[in-house]
């Protein structure tokens, strides 16, 4: 291992990559500290403590705690995210945004420009929101108008800094931006986590047995993600033989690769944005609100917002492999380069028989995802662990945390092997969403 990782150095582009990477991870978990000017960090301190259980808890986490610092990164990348899910939507249903998805470059170009201006809008009406909480909470030293400015101006702008920063990554570093910030955000808590069930073992809340359990539940989660994340069914393929001059062409067997969860960690965080919504409007309303039964039924420990929470995944898994896996189109490629499947016809058959295994494959992949998603809530319930603790043992955190990194790692792999180098696996090669 320690060879494997003196070779990615080694690389002089790769190397560059992953120190840009991460000095901008470094620059976003500074922002996350830095607080709106006005706040009362006491009575920050201790309202949040209050609201760790409730969904501003489950907010401050997909925030990487920025939220809970009231910090300029505090609405995180959430608005953009939400904003991408009402831009898919729209692909599938307007025929001016189904234009636009099949113009190529320009009209992703067009969209991409939408989203953000569409992400300014939202992130500043909620920014809006947030503050009357904070002023509602009594967070705020000096409330009024010049504080409601202050908030509005600090949290959009940095909302916005933080969307640029993840283009940023993507464009000129390693890995997602956008999900990388989410999943460096998710490990930040991790200590804290860590440094309280140490405190639960030596208070002896929990036993060395309950410990050990834990541990390997854990590392058995993950084992179990990962094996589905890189799960593919393999349809054979086979190119017909051509004769060109002297020179044949073709003849050769090979597979389209069908990912069991083609989609990734997308799902998870759809999902959790709609999720977030009914909490998001109830801020306007104050804290009330947030304690009524409708509000109520979204907490994090309420069976309703964790069934509701696995249908929207299995959902976003189905909606989004539909977006990015067209068997129609992948059928006119095979069908256009002498490629068919053995006992298929070509075109539309091919089309829908790629279609039917696509379906069956990614059944068993989003109820897994919807499993694990519900897996905080089975301990919370029969294993008396708190939400923060428990959400490292499945949920979005581990969910998110494993696929980015399994994605991340796949492209540290490419630029490896594509330099001769060996990879992080000795057999095979780590597969990302694409691959």
């Amino acid at each position: 291992m320690i060879e494997k990782i003196r070779n990615i150095f080694a690389i002089p582009e790769l190397r560059k990559k992953i120190i840009f990477t991460l000095g901008i991870l470094v620059i976003v978990r500074l922002g996350s500290q830095v607080p709106i000017p006005g706040i009362n960090p006491d009575a920050l301190r201790q309202t949040m403590e209050s609201l760790n259980d409730t969904f501003f808890g489950l907010f401050n986490l997909f925030t990487g705690g920025a939220f809970g610092q009231a910090a300029i990164f505090g609405l995180g990348i959430m608005p953009y995210i939400s904003v991408s899910i009402v831009i898919q939507i729209l692909q599938t249903t307007l025929p001016y945004f189904q234009r636009l998805a099949m113009e190529g470059e320009s009209g992703r170009a067009k969209i991409t420009q939408i989203t953000r201006y569409g992400t300014v809008v939202l992130a500043f009406v909620q920014s809006i929101f947030i503050s009357l909480l904070l002023e509602s909470y009594g967070i705020v030293l000096d409330p009024g108008f010049l504080f409601r400015f202050t908030a509005v101006v600090s949290i959009t702008t940095g909302t916005m800094l933080l969307l640029w920063l993840g283009e940023k990554i993507t464009e000129h570093g390693i890995g997602n931006g956008i999900s990388l910030i989410i999943m460096v955000g998710i490990i930040a808590g991790f200590p804290n986590v860590v440094i309280s069930e140490i405190s639960y073992f030596q208070q002896g809340v929990r036993g060395i047995l309950s410990e050990l359990f834990l541990m390997l539940l854990f590392f058995f989660l993950v084992m179990m993600i990962i094996l589905v994340q890189q799960g593919v069914r393999k349809v054979p393929v086979q190119y017909a033989r051509r004769i060109v001059g002297r020179k044949v062409y073709g003849g050769q067997n090979t597979y389209l690769p069908l990912k069991i969860n083609t989609a990734g960690v997308i799902p998870i965080i759809f999902a959790q944005s709609i999720i977030l919504i009914p909490g998001t409007i109830a801020t306007f309303f104050g804290q009330d609100a947030t304690q009524s039964n409708f509000i109520s039924l979204f907490a994090m420990d309420h069976w309703f917002s964790n069934s509701l929470f696995a249908l929207l995944i299995i959902f976003f898994t189905y909606f989004y492999t539909a977006l990015q896996f067209d068997p129609n189109q992948v059928s006119s490629t095979l069908k256009q380069q002498g490629g068919f499947i053995p006992g298929v016809k070509p075109g539309k058959r091919t089309a829908e028989f790629i279609e039917n295994i696509l379906t069956r494959v990614t059944l068993p992949g989003a109820c897994f995802l919807g499993f694990i998603a519900l897996m905080p809530y089975f301990l919370q319930q029969f294993a008396g662990l708190d939400y923060a603790y428990a959400s490292f043992f499945g949920g979005t955190s581990l969910l998110i945390v494993v696929g980015v990194g399994l994605d991340t790692l796949s492209q540290i792999e490419s630029h490896l092997l594509s330099r001769h180098y060996d990879g992080f696996l000795t057999k095979g090669k780590v597969r990302s969403r694409r691959g």
